[in-house]
């Protein structure tokens, strides 16, 4: 039956991709409808706007810290600021580069009319490209994060968690193990039980982030004695994954299932909103959700930096051009500027690829170096030496008077390379070939020398998260850096590590 309701909400699906700028235009009038009688909107004086071009003429660009006083009252409780209503839920994000969490107001128009709407869209585009499966006879697995109580009436946690807290009684019967267990913040306590609680389960889905829900497949192969998760879920059939880029861990889990049995899907599932989604499993693009109470602006790349970037609209974007992402949303976020990257692989229709963050960049000799170029890159040198990395920081190694200016790689290896001095030189050759900016510099040496490599011990990057009790969740380990705060926090917890690079 429920596959059923699912394959009819394709109608529905296809409209939206087939009339894109229609769709986003009555999201847009939804949500300042909704936002009029808000503090906010009386502000801005929402009721006389009738275009997207006067709203994003008369509302600046926001970021968390000039939202942070109205969701700071949203949390003591007070009613219609940013969302009409009081705000019950507030997503804590991961927070992984700085000591203070940010807290994402999770309206119950965004957990049901984005979040859970968008992930029955997921749903449905696969069961209307495998009519014949077994995806809803058995049980999905969520490795998420977990639920923290605040003050008063109001509740936070990792979004994962408030969305698990929020499912109905018939979602939660398609899902294992115990909330209780699902919800546990002591992570290493938490794999040991979500694997024994599912070990006899009849399990034919799970989502996560890569790393974390690697470490759980292992726990399960070991208690299961096998070094095949089949052998332990037979019907497994379907991995959804997000928060970081999948290449890096595809071989893992295609050595967990060795058959090929196992398909992926990626999504863009933010503590903002779920934004975006494959419509088919394997496939490397993302279509922009434009009906789930979500409205989407571009930052041009020529327009990062500036204080008020311009920004464009979904008819103004061209494909292949990167962009930094802008919403309004659901939960009360108004030109919200997420920091996030994408790049429109399709404009017909809107698909994208995430790319990285703005702040996650090293540009310190004018190379620009984004997440986007060192996945490539990172992926390329693997595929050449046989290695499989799963975790890896940069960060530059700045030139001074005793020293030439380079990048510095940490990569915790799952394979090392056959030979580290050819992964370096394969790894250099790929950004070059993807990013113009690094092989100018890289030219005769003159402003940069070739990368230094660090192969790190295996769990250095595990044992740095856990110092800072960001395991499990949505955490993740910042790709680039500007600056060499991470790498040498890194470091000093190390003692001699072998590089390859050096002069």
């Amino acid at each position: 039956m429920v596959q059923g309701l699912l394959r009819q909400r394709m109608a529905h699906i296809r409209h939206w991709i087939d009339y894109p700028l229609d769709a986003q235009l009555l999201t847009f009038r939804r949500l300042l409808a909704a936002g009029t009688s808000t503090e906010w909107g009386k502000k801005f004086d929402f009721a006389s706007l009738r275009h997207p071009d006067q709203f994003r003429q008369r509302i600046p660009l926001q970021d968390y810290e000039s939202l942070l006083p109205f969701i700071r009252r949203m949390m003591q409780g007070e009613p219609n600021i940013l969302w009409p209503g009081r705000i019950r839920w507030f997503a804590k994000s991961s927070g992984t580069t700085s000591e203070r969490s940010k807290y994402i107001p999770v309206s119950r128009e965004s957990i049901y009319g984005n979040h859970f709407k968008a992930s029955m869209d997921l749903l449905a585009c696969y069961c209307s490209a495998y009519p014949q499966t077994r995806l809803l006879r058995g049980k999905g697995i969520i490795v998420g994060g977990s639920h923290h109580s605040f003050e008063g009436h109001v509740r936070t946690g990792d979004l994962s968690a408030v969305l698990m807290q929020n499912m109905s009684l018939l979602a939660r019967s398609y899902r294992a193990p115990a909330l209780s267990t699902a919800l546990m913040d002591r992570w290493e306590e938490k794999v040991e039980r979500l694997a024994r609680e599912t070990l006899r389960e009849d399990i034919t889905n799970f989502s996560g982030v890569p790393s974390w829900t690697l470490l759980l497949m292992k726990k399960v192969m070991e208690l299961g004695q096998t070094d095949d998760l089949l052998r332990v879920w037979p019907n497994l059939e379907l991995y959804i994954h997000g928060g970081v880029a999948f290449a890096p861990y595809r071989q893992s889990f295609n050595s967990f299932v060795p058959s090929g049995r196992l398909r992926y899907m990626e999504v863009y599932n933010a503590s903002e909103g779920f934004f975006a989604f494959t419509p088919e499993p394997d496939d490397a693009d993302l279509v922009l959700h434009l009906s789930s109470g979500v409205f989407f602006e571009f930052i041009p790349e020529s327009e990062f930096g500036k204080e008020q970037p311009a920004t464009r609209l979904l008819h103004e974007v061209e494909r292949g051009k990167l962009y930094g992402l802008v919403v309004s949303t659901s939960g009360g976020l108004w030109r919200y500027n997420t920091t996030d990257t994408v790049r429109f692989t399709s404009v017909r229709p809107y698909k994208i690829q995430v790319s990285g963050r703005m702040k996650f960049f090293i540009n310190v000799f004018g190379e620009e170096v984004i997440q986007e170029n060192a996945e490539s890159a990172l992926q390329a040198a693997c595929k050449a030496t046989g290695a499989v990395a799963h975790e890896y920081t940069v960060a530059p190694v700045f030139l001074t008077t005793a020293q030439r200016g380079r990048h510095e790689w940490l990569v915790e290896f799952e394979q090392p390379p056959s030979d580290l001095s050819l992964f370096v030189d394969e790894l250099d050759q790929a950004l070059r070939r993807v990013n113009s900016d690094y092989d100018a510099k890289r030219q005769s040496d003159l402003a940069l020398l070739q990368p230094l490599v660090r192969p790190v011990p295996r769990g250095t990057f595990y044992s740095w998260l856990k110092s800072k009790n960001k395991l499990g969740g949505q955490h993740k380990v910042p790709r680039l850096s500007n600056d060499r705060l991470l790498v040498e926090e890194i470091l000093s917890r190390m003692a001699n590590a072998p590089a390859a690079g050096l002069p």
